[in-house]
């Protein structure tokens, strides 16, 4: 997922009817999602890391709902 090209459309058909089922990794999405936004500096590492781990778990409802 992320980084290495995966999509929330390929991972839908492993989760279950209430969206459990697999384990998604995105850690340089998380990790480096600082890097990513625009005037976000190396001090707001950890509100751009919740900021892309929230919109990851949106990504990833939205294929299975």
């Amino acid at each position: 997922y992320g980084a290495q090209g995966g999509t929330a459309e390929d991972l839908a058909g492993f989760f279950d009817e209430e969206g459990s089922g697999v384990i998604v990794n995105s850690s340089r999405g998380i990790t480096a999602a600082y890097k990513k936004e625009d005037g976000c500096r190396e001090e707001d590492y950890a509100s751009a890391a919740r900021l892309a781990a929230l919109r990851m778990r949106e990504d990833l409802r939205r294929c299975y709902a």
